[in-house]
């Protein structure tokens, strides 16, 4: 009897040994797949869709390292890192840190909302009124700027993003930074627009969040986030803390220009936390996913509630909700947002419904479009109803476009992009780094398969308008 019963027992080990392989052996191929997939953008019409190796393309983008942390079914399935923190430095690991850039915006926006909660703030009184010793400049008298606007980027603010202060450079207080004095590297904050009107990314408008925070918690801006945000949701490799405490140095992947090459002194920088200061990594920032999409659900609702988390997840405007773009509706919902540092290109993307997502962190200017493809890949392997490559069709390019499209055009807060003439086609560089094709579609409008993204050319002077996922800004020819 008792041999039976061993038998039994070494059977049922056997078993549940083999279901483990099996399932070990199952996700090591997708991850395999993910590595091995990475595709394009855009791929034009008739063209075969080319999947590329994460190895090859990090090494033609010159981004030194990258991290992956992938959601499945509302848990963390796997984290991996790839390459190094610098050439002939440590490799990186899913506990390395690197900047979140404008990444940092939701995880402020929803301590932001954990106040409105709490009856500190509220999402549609003046901003002004909490403030004691600095005022938003505002054009509008009449039309108070208010949080909800600051969230959503609708308040009419300027200052689209900030570039940070390399190493040796003096840093300006957050005063200093909102009224664009030295030594900010930045115009003042105020708003131009009308609010409510149109939507205008403003990482600006982040700025004077911050500035609100702090003075309405009366604890400082980065104990703030740790205590409202990072704390309770578990991200436990996560800092607002700028720069970077020295003693945390060692774990951080080094930021990399678009050759590839270390930017002089290290990170830059970033006084401007709400906007662009967070230092974290994709397993923590996949754990702010997971809370977000659980608190909407009313599974889990560690920081907000579930009608405030919903609040969040809705659009006010051109596709973004209270710090996150929002995309799709049911099973196709997800909401997302990029972050671009000197030096660092993220993403981060997850579905409401689904479970699903994944965050990619990289340390080179040129990381963002491997970002795009690791998502893509994921999106690909795990069989998501979006986030996938998209197909467009190509038409030649008129002899008049040829003749007057090629020049330098310039797009406020964004910097230059060039066009040239190439035979019988154009190219463009969109981003710092070698040109690609510049391709023309049906009615007018202009396409690069390195990222989802469209150029028209429709007012004077070859003026237009460059839009990508919730961006849609205006550029003018500049030579």
């Amino acid at each position: 009897m008792r041999t039976n019963v061993r038998l039994l027992a070494i059977a049922i080990l056997l078993a549940t040994s083999s279901t483990a392989f099996a399932a070990d052996d199952a996700l090591a191929q997708r991850i395999a797949n993910v590595e091995q997939g990475l595709e394009a953008a855009v791929i034009v019409q008739g063209a075969p869709l080319q999947r590329k190796k994460l190895a090859d393309e990090m090494a033609r983008l010159g981004v030194p390292g990258a991290s992956v942390a992938v959601i499945h079914a509302g848990e963390i399935e796997w984290s991996k890192g790839y390459g190094v923190v610098t050439p002939g430095g440590a490799a990186v690991t899913p506990a390395t840190l690197f900047q979140a850039a404008s990444i940092s915006k939701p995880v402020t926006a929803m301590a932001a909302l954990k106040m409105v909660e709490n009856g500190a703030l509220a999402l549609d009184r003046d901003i002004n009124s909490y403030t004691k010793l600095w005022k938003l400049p505002h054009q509008y008298d009449d039309q108070p700027v208010t949080l909800r606007q600051l969230l959503s980027h609708t308040g009419g603010v300027t200052v689209h993003g900030f570039p940070g202060y390399a190493a040796g450079k003096p840093v300006p207080t957050l005063v200093q930074i909102l009224n664009g004095a030295a030594p900010a590297n930045t115009r003042g904050v105020q708003s131009r627009g009308k609010p409510g009107s149109k939507w205008q990314y403003s990482g600006g408008g982040y700025e004077v969040v911050q500035y609100v925070l702090a003075e309405r918690s009366g604890i400082g801006f980065t104990q703030l986030m740790r205590d409202t945000v990072l704390t309770p949701l578990g991200m436990k490799d996560s800092t607002f803390a700028q720069p970077l405490p020295a003693e945390l140095l060692p774990r951080a992947a080094l930021p990399h220009d678009a050759a590839g090459k270390p930017i002089a002194g290290g990170p830059h920088t970033y006084p401007e936390q709400a906007a662009a200061g967070l230092w974290t990594t994709p397993s923590d920032l996949a754990r702010f996913a997971i809370e977000t999409r659980r608190s909407a659900a009313g599974q889990s609702n560690v920081v907000l509630s579930q009608s405030m988390t919903n609040l969040m997840l809705t659009p006010v405007m051109n596709n973004f909700g209270l710090g996150l773009q929002i995309d799709g509706s049911g099973q196709q919902q997800s909401f997302s947002h990029g972050g671009s540092n000197a030096g660092y290109q993220n993403m981060m993307v997850a579905y409401t419904e689904r479970g699903d997502g994944v965050v990619v962190m990289t340390n080179g200017d040129r990381g963002g479009e491997l970002a795009g493809a690791i998502v893509r890949a994921v999106a690909a392997e795990y069989n998501w109803p979006t986030q996938r490559t998209k197909m467009r069709e190509s038409v030649p390019v008129s002899a008049a476009a040829l003749e007057a499209l090629p020049g330098t055009y310039g797009i406020t807060g964004l910097g230059d992009f060039t066009i040239e003439r190439s035979g019988d086609g154009l190219r463009v560089a969109l981003r710092k780094g070698p040109t690609e094709p510049l391709y023309a579609g049906p009615g007018g409008v202009y396409f690069v398969t390195s990222m989802d993204a469209e150029i028209r050319f429709d007012g004077p002077n070859n003026s237009g308008r460059l839009t990508a996922g919730s961006l849609n800004a205006p550029f003018t020819r500049i030579k």
